[in-house]
């Protein structure tokens, strides 16, 4: 039979595709869950961080920084101070990273602090809060209302 053409039918063609998107699927799902506990485990890794960082701020100028942005990096050519002390990056600094907003909460004469980092989208970009405060302990409330010092500490 001269003339015949080689190739794939239209049949084999969708059934590879069918294949395809059934493998998708079951993948997608994984890929966004393993997405969600890392973005958990940044902010945990960032609180460590800044509460590290706000003990060393502490002990260098006498009390906790004002802000979170008190922690950032320095402009050009310029030395750290109280209102930049290089201790954290930029990323860190602005309060927002993988995922999770960081809301900084300095006490009373800047003797104390509470720190809170809750997912931008809950449920998308992550599912627990987090709390911490000059004690170093991080505390994690898994129903979504909100973590505060009542919340159950992190092993």
């Amino acid at each position: 039979m001269p003339g015949r053409n080689k190739g794939f039918s239209l049949i084999e063609l969708l059934i590879v595709v069918a294949i395809i998107l059934i493998i998708a699927a079951f993948a997608i799902p994984a890929l966004l869950r393993s997405k969600i506990a890392a973005n958990q485990s940044s902010a945990v890794g960032s609180l460590r961080s800044l509460n590290t960082s706000c003990t060393a701020y502490s002990t260098s100028y006498g009390a906790y920084p004002a802000a979170l942005g008190s922690l950032g990096p320095v402009g050009s050519g310029g030395t750290a101070s109280s209102t930049s002390a290089d201790l954290v990056d930029l990323v860190l600094a602005s309060g927002v990273k993988s995922g999770y907003t960081f809301v900084y909460t300095a006490g009373t004469d800047n003797q104390s602090y509470t720190l809170t980092a809750s997912p931008i989208a809950q449920g998308n970009t992550g599912q627990n809060m987090y709390f911490t405060d000059q004690s170093g302990v991080i505390r994690v409330d898994t129903s979504g209302t909100g973590a505060s010092v009542m919340s159950t500490p992190i092993g």
